[in-house]
């Protein structure tokens, strides 16, 4: 009976120092090991604006729709942009019979200037007794006066010309906003929360439609920052959907360098940290974002921005 009682009490305690290990090994897993519950499907959100302002005429995408690349959203109506078209190619037009007149002038001008200028050099040549000194004289004036003329005209046609490149580029504008008034997708993605109808007003720079990047998906995993001694970069990582379906695999792309401080906010008399008295002898641990990449969506599995996972690493040897 004495030996029974005896391997009872060390079975018991064996049990005992085994449960102890068990669960201090769990509790050093749990606290330590490199894995979280918090973590946050994200993605690049496109807020497509217009380059032009106008009323909408035509939506062309309804909402939770895939669209390529390239593929029109919506249009403006053109009938303005038409009109600044054609107005555009009437000033063109314009200019360019300006500047052909003011080259014509130009022409003209060098030609008597050169005819000028070649009477008064020949008249400068004569002998006093074949041409009187008051007619070499008003030749040379005539001769200046031309020159006078043609450097006008020549001023004349700099600006035509220039005043013709502005029509140029006001014509190569207004085509560029005709072309503008249809917004199409910059990227592959997931039209959101689509709220635009025909007969709403665009305004240049405002966004009016937000589009998911479909090639832009990752997670941020807020890892409480006691476990951030085993998170490297490159570590392979397992994201698990909390919706369930296959595993994803992706690797750690980068952690974060800060995150907001709550309890230092700065003072608005020194400068100086205001600091808050209070402290609670429970400290929970702060939570720091960890950019994962994923390696390979598997096929069927539909990320949503803002969905909830786990991420756990395998860090890679050495670490």
């Amino acid at each position: 009976m004495k030996t029974q009682s005896i391997l009872r009490a060390v079975f018991t305690l064996t049990l005992l120092v085994v449960a102890v290990v068990l669960v201090r090994l769990l509790w050093l897993d749990y606290m330590f090991s490199p894995w979280t519950r918090d973590g946050r499907v994200r993605a690049k959100v496109v807020q497509v604006a217009t380059d032009v302002s106008g009323l909408v005429s035509e939506v062309r995408v309804k909402d939770n729709q895939l669209v390529r690349q390239g593929d029109v959203l919506f249009v403006l109506d053109p009938a303005r942009f038409h009109y600044a078209v054609a107005q555009a190619d009437a000033d063109l037009q314009r200019a360019q019979a300006q500047m052909a007149q003011a080259k014509a002038q130009m022409t003209a001008s060098e030609t008597s200037f050169a005819m000028k200028r070649a009477q008064a050099a020949r008249r400068a040549n004569l002998a006093g007794d074949v041409i009187s000194d008051e007619s070499r004289q008003d030749s040379a004036s005539l001769a200046r006066q031309s020159e006078s003329a043609y450097s006008a005209d020549v001023a004349a046609y700099s600006a035509a010309e220039a005043l013709y490149k502005a029509a140029v580029v006001e014509r190569e504008t207004a085509l560029l906003n005709l072309t503008r008034s249809e917004v199409r997708a910059p990227t592959d993605g997931y039209i959101t929360n689509l709220n635009l109808y025909p007969g709403d007003f665009a305004t240049a720079g405002v966004a009016r439609m937000a589009l998911i990047d479909s090639h832009s998906f990752w997670v941020y995993g807020y890892f409480e920052e006691t476990k951030l001694p085993d998170v490297h970069v490159g570590d392979q990582a397992v994201v698990r959907l909390l919706s369930g379906g296959k595993d994803i695999q992706g690797h750690v792309d980068s952690l974060a360098s800060g995150i907001a401080d709550r309890d230092n906010p700065t003072s608005n008399g020194d400068l100086l940290a205001d600091v808050n008295p209070i402290f609670t002898w429970v400290r929970l641990a702060q939570r720091v974002p960890v950019r994962i990449h994923l390696d390979r969506i598997p096929a069927g599995v539909k990320l949503a921005m803002g969905m909830t996972c786990t991420v756990t690493l395998k860090p890679q040897h050495g670490h």
